[in-house]
């Protein structure tokens, strides 16, 4: 990765127009064409999250939501984690992913972050402090993992 990254930190409704068509045209082209997964993913919980959107010059790299605690779980949670094909290996997912549970604890720090992880990424999703807290289940096609990152993990909490 040799040009700078840009970070991009917004609620639904500061997303410019063009912005919000280049993330969901990502998730369209890794969650839905890439991973071959038909599935709604129009879901109503685009508003009331916080959306994160990594770019690199013009391209969009990277992007995940964050989401209020009651929306989906009863904790924060994190979802929509993408890293476009052309960058992978190189650290931005977890870039990523420390940017939502940073972002989540500040922002409602006294719960704790959900998500529904892919099976396969739970190594992933553990080394950044996330425990499956459940059996797997399988989610539109794919089997996924409980993870939970409990705010008391960190220090001084």
């Amino acid at each position: 990765m040799t040009q700078t990254l840009n970070w991009q930190t917004c609620a639904f409704e500061e997303l410019a127009p063009a912005d919000l068509y280049r993330a969901l045209q990502l998730r369209q082209n890794v969650f839905i064409l890439e991973q071959e997964c038909l599935y709604p993913d129009l879901d109503d919980l685009d508003q009331p999250a916080v959306h994160f959107l990594c770019w690199q010059g013009p391209e969009l790299v990277a992007y995940q939501r964050c989401l209020p605690p009651g929306i989906s779980y009863p904790e924060s949670s994190i979802g929509r984690i993408i890293v476009t094909p052309a960058v992978r290996g190189v650290q931005l997912g977890r870039q990523l992913v420390q940017r939502g549970i940073d972002y989540n604890l500040a922002r409602w720090p006294e719960h704790d972050i959900r998500i529904g992880a892919q099976a396969h990424l739970q190594p992933f999703y553990g080394s950044l402090g996330f425990a499956t807290v459940g059996e797997e289940y399988l989610e539109d096609g794919i089997m996924h993992a409980p993870m939970l990152y409990r705010r008391s993990a960190q220090p001084g909490v």
